[in-house]
C-alpha cells in the first residue's frame, strides 16, 4: 500500500502520531486506569504546580478578564498592533537592547518566527544549522517549507561550548550556500538546559565575523522562548550587546515568545525581532516577514498583544507580573538544582546544564530505555541522543526520585 493516498508526501516523513504529545497522552491513559500517584508525567513542556495544575500567572490573568470584545475579537494589523511591537522589544531586551535598527513583526508564538525566518533567508533545499541536541520539531519546520536540519556537536568531551564545530559547519554550509539560518536556543536551552555563557558567545560572534567575509547573507536567530526562567532576567540578556559586533550581512533575530513567560501558551503569541546594522536591512526583515505572514496564518492573534500592551503601559502591574514570575521561576530552579544533584549522586550523567524546562541524559537506546520506564509509570521523551526530563511539570521530590529510576532502566 502507498504510504499516501490522496496527499503529496514532498520529500516528507510524517508520522503516524507527534511523538512527544504521543506519550503524553499514553501517560494520561495510563492515569486514568491506575490513578495518579503511580504515574510521573515528565514529559509536559508547560510550568505546572506541585500538584500537576498549570500555573497561570493571576496578574497576567487579571488582565485578561477585564479586556472588551474589541480587544480579542478584533483582526489585529499582519505585524502587530503598534503598542505591542514596542512593549515586546522591552520584553525581549529588558535594559540591554542593541544598537541598531530594530524592528518587530507580531507571530504565532515562537514557532512561527522560526518559520518566517527560514522562509525569508534561506533558499528552497538550503540546510539549517543548529546544535546536535534541539528541540526535535525544528526539524519539521525546516522539512515543511523544503528545507534540512544540520547539526554541530553542541559540547566537547568536557562538557564546554563546541566552538570549533560551531565553526567547521559554518563554514561548511557557507561554502555550499548562498545563505545561512542558525538557530541558536538559549538561554535555558531546550532540550538541555545549557545557557551560553557571555564567552561562548564571544566565540560565536568571532566565527560569524569570520565567515561573514565571504559577503554572503547570514541570520543568527536567538530562540529565547525561555529567556525569563533561565535566571535573573538582566543577568541573561547581558550578551545582547555583543550582538551589535556583528558585520552588515549578519541579521540577528530574537524569537521571543509570551508563552512561557506570560504564561500564554494557548493565545500564540510572540514576535521576530531583529537587530539590523542598516535602516534598509531592517526595513526589508519588517516587509518580507510580513508578506510571508500574510501568505501562511495572515495576522496573528490580538489578545494577548492587548495583554502585553496593557502589561508595559503600568509600571505598578509590571512590578506584579515580574514579581509574581520570580516566585514560579525560583520554583523552577530548585527542581532542577535537585535533579542534578541527585543524578550526580547516583551517577547518572546528565548534558551540561543551567536551568530552564528541561534536563537530558545521554543515552545509546533511548526509545528501549524510554519504553522500560514506562510499564514503571515514568513517561519521558526519548530523543535522537538520549533522553529528556520536563522538570517544568513536577515536583522537586518527584526530581530527586528519578535520576536513581532512570539509571537502573538503562
Amino acid at each position: 500500500m502507498a504510504e499516501y493516498i490522496l496527499a503529496r508526501g514532498n520529500g516528507r516523513h510524517i508520522p503516524q502520531e507527534d511523538k512527544i504529545f504521543g506519550i503524553s497522552n499514553r501517560a494520561k491513559a495510563m492515569i486514568k486506569e491506575k490513578g495518579a500517584d503511580k504515574v510521573i508525567n515528565a514529559t509536559i513542556g508547560s510550568l505546572l504546580d506541585d500538584e500537576g495544575n498549570l500555573v497561570v500567572l493571576s496578574s497576567v490573568d487579571e488582565v485578561f478578564k477585564h479586556l472588551s470584545p474589541r480587544d480579542y475579537a478584533d483582526y489585529a494589523p499582519i505585524g502587530g498592533i503598534a503598542t505591542f511591537r514596542e512593549a515586546v522589544q522591552k520584553a525581549a531586551f529588558g535594559v540591554h537592547q542593541p544598537k541598531g535598527f530594530i524592528e518587530a513583526v507580531a507571530t504565532p508564538g515562537g514557532t512561527g518566527s522560526l518559520r518566517n525566518v527560514i522562509s525569508n533567508y534561506s533558499d528552497g533545499g538550503d540546510k539549517i544549522l543548529t546544535s546536535d541536541w534541539h528541540w526535535a520539531p525544528y526539524n519539521t519546520i525546516a522539512g515543511e517549507i523544503g528545507r534540512s536540519i544540520e547539526t554541530f556537536e553542541f559540547f566537547t568531551k568536557d562538557g564546554r561550548f563546541n566552538a570549533s564545530s560551531f565553526r567547521e559547519k559554518t563554514h561548511e554550509l557557507l561554502a555550499k550556500q548562498e545563505s545561512l539560518v542558525i538557530l541558536l536556543n538559549t538561554p535555558a536551552h531546550n532540550p538541555t538546559g545549557y545557557s551560553l555563557s557571555l564567552e561562548d558567545w564571544d566565540k560565536v560572534i568571532a566565527v560569524l565575523q569570520e565567515e561573514a567575509k565571504c559577503g554572503k547573507a547570514i541570520a543568527l536567530v536567538i530562540d529565547a522562548a525561555y529567556i525569563d526562567f533561565a535566571g535573573e532576567e538582566e543577568e541573561y540578556r547581558r550578551f545582547l550587546p555583543k550582538l551589535e559586533a556583528l558585520p552588515e550581512n549578519v541579521i540577528s533575530i530574537m524569537a521571543y515568545s509570551l508563552s512561557k513567560t506570560y504564561t500564554l501558551y494557548g493565545t500564540r503569541c510572540g514576535a521576530m525581532i531583529c537587530i539590523a546594522k542598516t535602516k534598509e536591512i531592517a526595513d526589508e526583515f519588517k516587509r518580507v516577514c510580513e508578506y510571508s505572514s500574510r501568505g501562511s496564518w495572515s495576522n496573528s492573534a490580538k489578545v494577548a498583544q492587548v495583554i502585553l500592551s496593557r502589561i508595559y503601559g503600568d509600571p505598578a502591574l509590571l512590578q506584579r507580573v515580574n514579581e509574581e514570575r520570580a516566585h514560579y521561576r525560583e520554583m523552577l530552579l530548585k527542581r532542577g538544582r535537585a535533579f542534578a544533584e541527585e543524578a550526580e549522586k547516583v551517577g547518572l550523567k546528565i548534558v551540561p546544564f543551567d536551568a530552564g524546562f528541561f534536563i537530558s541524559i545521554p543515552c545509546d537506546d533511548p526509545d528501549g530505555v524510554s519504553a522500560k520506564l514506562e510499564k514503571q509509570g515514568l513517561f519521558i521523551v526519548p530523543l535522537a541522543k538520549g533522553l529528556r526530563v520536563s522538570v517544568a511539570s513536577i515536583s522537586k521530590e518527584k526530581c530527586r526520585k528519578l535520576p536513581a529510576m532512570i539509571k537502573a532502566a538503562m
